[in-house]
């Protein structure tokens, strides 16, 4: 072997004797801008949060809310700045850690890769607990069959997992029919309300300073921004894209785009219906009926009916997203070295398929110890483990938004300072205010429960030290291969 092929192994993590084998990759040219687009905003399920975390916004904001999701898209979208022009030096499915190691390096990296498998296995565990409440109820009301919340997410957990092994086809088709549901449905309920009350329900009265900027601000821009947690999804896909320097910068913007907008108009009609002077009570004091009760009062019960359906098939959708975004990251550590190399081992449709497999078997042994010992799925896993994911998130964004400051600096990058200089530094800003108020509002988002679950935040910076010496005692962790 001569010394320039030496080095392309080792740059791609190969031994000499595979030096003639190609990097693994997953199947290229498959998914459009709309594909990428559609696993993003299934993650994002947008459905249920407009059921599930609007309320909680409304409780604190008031009429306010709009405005906190409309900040929330726009601190998404100036982190996107950077972070889509550095695109263009990646393509793979790396997700974030990619970022983060042609910033910062290996080690730094592979810190990030600790945090980035805490927070997607917490916002797994948590949200598919949750789902398995709402399955639960709903089968329960509409045909009195009372099975137990673990059978609904062992059962459901079976087919995301089936369709992730299959592959990108399979679950698009799920997907496709899932979010056209979710997007009607919700649509119908603005129709109805314009039909009933007329444009005044978009009304600015309520954009006040104390609704936007009162002491709920804190607690309402985190729940705002764990909409958003699905938008790394459309970098994990870039190597399965057509065209990807293309694809995924206008995948990703095609996705805060119609997230913003949808929890923006959404709730604002529903402020405006409620009433800006009411919203606020009725949102403390019936979180959880507060928009089936005006689904039914503003176009019938087939609405509140269609709508408390739909919810829990936002969350199939979510949590096929998330199946699907997740095995491509763990594919990636895997070919990279960081984990088992088995992980990057893909199926004959060019799936992750193990990585899929290895995925929800963590997951369905995390919910098995805490529903099998009599945890409370709501107030306990869900609480305890989607704080812990979201406060994950805002941590490897952070990171990562360090790493693009960093990058464009050692580059010399500055063709365009406002995209290079200006907007990554004030993303990494932004994102250390948004940590200080994850750390400030963790109760609140633990649902008041504390103690414990406190601690485990901890898991943070243990898995990031974790990885940093993973990366320190394995130089040979690559995470370069890029499909150009």
């Amino acid at each position: 072997m001569n010394q320039e092929s030496s080095r392309t192994s080792a740059s791609l993590g190969l031994d000499e004797h595979a030096s003639t084998t190609p990097p693994i990759r997953l199947k290229a040219n498959k998914l459009g801008v709309i594909a990428v687009a559609f696993f993003a905003i299934a993650a994002a399920a947008p459905m249920a949060a407009v059921v599930g975390a609007s309320p909680v916004l409304f409780s604190a904001s008031g009429p306010g809310t709009p405005v906190i999701y409309a900040i929330a898209a726009l601190l998404v979208a100036l982190f996107s700045v950077g972070y889509l022009r550095m695109s263009r030096h990646i393509t793979n499915a790396g997700g974030f850690v990619a970022y983060i190691a042609k910033g910062l390096g290996n080690k730094w990296a592979t810190g990030g890769a600790g945090i980035a498998i805490l927070t997607y296995l917490s916002l797994q565990v948590g949200l598919w607990s949750q789902f398995g409440v709402f399955a639960q109820q709903l089968v329960e009301s509409l045909t009195g069959l009372g099975l137990p919340v673990y059978f609904w997410i062992v059962a459901i957990l079976a087919i995301t997992t089936f369709l992730t092994m299959r592959g990108v086809d399979a679950s698009l088709k799920v997907l496709g029919v899932l979010i056209l549901g979710e997007t009607l449905v919700v649509a119908a309920l603005v129709v109805s309300l314009i039909v009933q009350k007329g444009f005044g329900v978009f009304t600015f009265e309520g954009f006040t300073g104390s609704s936007i900027f009162g002491p709920g601000l804190g607690i309402s821009l985190l729940f705002a921004f764990a909409c958003f947690t699905s938008f790394e999804a459309t970098v994990v896909f870039a190597e399965e894209a057509k065209n990807p320097h293309r694809t995924i910068p206008r995948a990703a913007y095609l996705v805060i785009g119609f997230i913003g907008v949808f929890y923006a108009l959404s709730t604002w009609a529903i402020s405006g219906a409620i009433g800006i002077d009411n919203i606020q009570t009725v949102a403390t004091e019936n979180p959880s009926g507060m928009i089936f009760d005006l689904a039914e009062s503003s176009a019938g019960t087939w609405l509140s009916i269609a709508m408390q359906i739909l919810v829990v098939t936002s969350f199939i959708a979510m949590l096929l997203g998330l199946s699907n975004m997740f095995s491509r990251y763990l594919f990636a550590l895997g070919r990279a070295g960081a984990l088992p190399a088995k992980l990057s081992s893909v199926s004959k449709t060019g799936a992750p398929s193990f990585a899929g497999l290895i995925n929800a078997v963590v997951v369905l042994v995390i919910i098995s110890i805490f529903l099998l010992a009599g945890a409370d799925p709501i107030t306990t896993v869900f609480a305890w483990f989607v704080a812990l994911g979201t406060a994950g998130f805002i941590s490897i964004l952070l990171v990562t938004s360090a790493a693009i400051v960093v990058y464009f600096a050692r580059k010399g990058t500055r063709d365009n300072i406002w995209v290079t200089v200006i907007a990554p530094a004030l993303s990494f800003l932004a994102f250390v205010v948004v940590g200080y108020l994850t750390l400030d509002n963790y109760d609140v988002l633990l649902g008041g429960a504390g103690g414990i679950a406190k601690w485990l935040l901890l898991g943070i910076p243990l898995l990031f030290v974790a990885g940093w010496a993973r990366g320190l005692r394995k130089p040979s962790i690559d995470y370069a291969a890029e499909i150009v």
